[in-house]
């Protein structure tokens, strides 16, 4: 899409849900390089597949996926494992993502249009963590809401769909993953696809509307 329709489109939505890494920030491979780093112990075999296992699969929270990489490891996934390497990749990438590239053109709209429709934050990043992340940013208050994990990116675009309120057919949703996807088709909202150089499997198989930054043509 040209920008000019990518912003008709946002703006003829009521409601809009972004996703953050890939969507506000390119910060997906800050992200797949903290994933790497903290498996390569065990191997480069096992960190290269720990690496394609995140990017394919964006929108699924730490908490998840850390479980499966350590039984890749043959560590055991107790609560406490679990948590030890959940804390450790934090340290890792948080700063990694608040220094990442903007996404052409998003701050900008964000800042302007925060006050004439509603914004609400859904990202696999943990709740606490996001919240700081778009406070540094600057950007927290040009969200409605701000929803991280546990939370489960469906039931809480359902959830704010009805306490907001908005009706489904005006709200958009803007996410670079299959979560994202699911999330819009499972509450009958429309999507709008970031392309990144990570998502062409997607890419190939989604035939609706994408675009690749909202930069002034």
């Amino acid at each position: 899409m040209q920008t000019r329709d990518t912003i008709s489109l946002l703006r003829a939505a009521r409601m809009i849900f972004w996703d953050f890494d890939g969507v506000i920030k390119d910060s997906v491979e800050a992200k797949s390089e903290g994933f790497e780093r903290l498996f390569q112990p065990y191997g480069t075999d096992l960190a290269n597949r720990v690496r394609q296992h995140h990017e394919a699969h964006g929108g699924m929270s730490r908490f998840e996926k850390i479980p499966v990489y350590l039984g890749w490891a043959g560590e055991p996934a107790t609560r406490a494992q679990v948590q030890e390497f959940c804390e450790r990749f934090s340290e890792m990438v948080l700063q990694a993502v608040i220094d990442s590239p903007w996404v052409p053109g998003v701050r900008e709209y964000l800042q302007a249009q925060h006050s004439q429709q509603r914004f609400v934050l859904l990202s696999a990043t943990p709740q606490e963590e996001i919240h700081g992340i778009l406070r540094t940013l600057d950007i927290a208050r040009c969200f409605d809401r701000i929803i991280g994990a546990p939370a489960k990116k469906a039931t809480a675009m359902a959830e704010a769909l009805q306490c907001l309120p908005c009706a489904p057919e005006n709200a958009l949703m803007i996410g670079d993953s299959e979560s994202d996807l699911a999330a819009a088709q499972m509450n009958g909202v429309a999507f709008l696809l970031r392309s990144t150089s990570i998502n062409q499997a997607l890419q190939a198989r989604y035939t609706g509307p994408a675009f690749r930054d909202l930069a002034d043509d």
